[in-house]
């Protein structure tokens, strides 16, 4: 039986690891409307679920002062252990800025990497919620291995397990390649920032004078860097839509993605959808529109809502089964490919190649953006990325072509030709190498020259065009498209398609890893 002495010492053990940095610098961290390492667990995890590890360590190191008592924190500056989200097991780290700014220590290392072996091991998602102000100084070089160490295991566990970081605070200098390296970057409005070098330091070399919030706020990553996957009006909503998303995501790669018994009909027809796409070709439409009307409950987790917008990227489930959804968005710049849109689907097609998620194709493309800009940037490069991540995947691949299917980005966008499983298209498909007035001034070049009214020429030669391929049967007869469907009919088909392609397998020829062009 364990003696009175012993029991109230792990009592006081317990309670002096779990005061942080002392009640000054929590009531600090609340008065810039951030919550502190413990509280951020308690919302994100199930009530009662987080178990902790090493709650009593601390650093080790001796120099400038740091084996004075008040320096003896226990368990250090970050907080680690596993709980459950929605019964679901995950590891967690939370990143404790009222101990020593949660700069990162050896220590500090070390305990998060016992968390990433654990869960490489187990094969349970990580999540990372950082809010640290870099290297311990102090530690020097032991310190900047510790975050080496760590990109390591993010590395090794890429397209293993899930892998989740929250950016609630700051994330600066080299810890911002950690996140960098993880699947899904979530940010807080006004309270979170990332950026490898500081306001200071880019005043002193560039001159330039920017706040910490528009060098590497959530706004500006979320919308122009594409760093930041998710970004939040606060942390209590942050937590909110990282648990939404794990719903979707498996728990490691050997898994199936969690099947969620669903409560709208399977067989469910919806008219509005024949007439969404306009008569004119010219004229937008909101593809998020269609994505709503056919996919559960209408409800679509998007990813990069704000970041390259002329093509969308999410999660839904159809017939009850988590998909991955990528849709050229017509409503902006006409849904064409560039180079930030070609690297955004890029990234989320491979990650559901990765997690054994369906990936649904909604095709609506006149080609990828012409311009120096573009070409100088690498808009070849790019696109490869995007056709790459196609090719590879051998997940099913679901397309549907509602519209314009034009050039090479009718290949790059799953066609059947890149191993798409089942290639559908509505009747307003309209599949050539390039849109009727293109292609009526370059084969009829000559005949528009010598008319004696070019204007009327050509809109009949575009009217001759139009009727011969925009429509979606002369790719049909080839049998390029499996089957040209009405609007309506898209949900049953696709969710039949899914029940129909749960067995499949495909492989990649045997290779170490494949050259993607990065």
């Amino acid at each position: 039986m364990t003696d009175n002495h012993q029991t109230d010492l792990l009592q006081q053990m317990r309670e002096r690891s779990q005061q942080g940095g002392g009640p000054e610098r929590i009531e600090r961290q609340h008065k810039v409307g951030k919550l502190t390492a413990r509280e951020r667990l308690d919302l994100l995890l199930d009530p009662g679920s987080f178990r902790e590890l090493d709650a009593f360590v601390v650093q080790r190191a001796r120099d400038f002062g740091m084996d004075r008592p008040e320096n003896q924190f226990l368990g250090d500056s970050v907080i680690t252990g596993w709980g459950t989200i929605e019964g679901r097991l995950v590891y967690v780290y939370s990143q404790d800025f009222t101990v020593m700014g949660g700069s990162l220590s050896e220590v500090h290392s070390e305990k998060i990497i016992k968390i990433q072996e654990m869960a490489m091991k187990v094969g349970a998602p990580i999540i990372g919620l950082n809010d640290s102000g870099g290297a311990r100084i102090q530690e020097g070089v032991v310190s900047l291995g510790g975050y080496a160490d760590i990109f390591l295991r993010n590395t090794m566990a890429s397209g293993v397990i899930p892998q989740i970081s929250a950016i609630m605070g700051p994330c600066a200098g080299g810890a911002v390649y950690s996140p960098a390296l993880t699947d899904f970057i979530f940010m807080v409005k006004n309270t979170s920032y990332m950026f490898v070098t500081g306001p200071d330091v880019v005043k002193t070399v560039t001159q330039e004078d920017v706040s910490f919030e528009d060098l590497g706020g959530a706004s500006v990553h979320s919308a122009t860097s594409g760093v930041c996957h998710v970004a939040t009006n606060s942390e209590a909503d942050c937590f909110f839509l990282l648990r939404e998303l794990l719903s979707y995501i498996p728990q490691n790669n050997m898994e199936d993605p969690p099947y969620s018994k669903p409560t709208d009909d399977p067989l469910r027809t919806d008219t509005r959808l024949n007439d969404l796409v306009p008569d004119n070709p010219n004229k937008p439409y909101d593809i998020k529109e269609a994505i709503r009307m056919i996919i559960d409950d209408g409800r679509f987790f998007e990813i990069h809502e704000h970041y390259a917008a002329n093509i969308v990227v999410g999660f839904a489930r159809l017939g009850g089964h988590s998909v991955g959804i990528v849709a050229n968005q017509p409503a902006v710049l006409a849904g064409v490919l560039d180079i930030d849109a070609s690297e955004k689907a890029a990234r989320f097609i491979r990650f559901c190649d990765c997690f054994n998620l369906p990936i649904i194709t909604f095709e609506d493309v006149p080609g990828f953006m012409p311009g120096v800009q573009q070409e100088h940037g690498g808009i070849i490069r790019s696109g490869a990325k995007l056709l790459y991540a196609y090719c590879e995947a051998t997940v099913p691949k679901l397309t549907v072509i509602t519209r314009k299917a034009y050039g090479g980005a009718y290949d790059v966008m799953s066609s059947k030709h890149i191993r798409g499983d089942l290639n559908l298209a509505w009747p307003t498909a309209e599949i050539a190498v390039m849109g009727p007035e293109g292609a009526v001034n370059i084969i009829f070049r000559r005949e528009l020259a010598e008319a004696a009214d070019p204007v009327a020429k050509k809109a009949e030669l575009v009217a001759l065009y139009r009727e011969k391929f925009a429509n979606p049967y002369v790719a049909a007869s080839r049998g390029f498209i499996d089957d040209v469907i009405m609007p309506s009919d898209t949900r049953p088909r696709l969710i039949n398609a899914l029940e129909m392609l749960q067995n499949k397998r495909d492989s990649n020829p045997p290779k170490k890893h494949g050259n993607i062009p990065l």
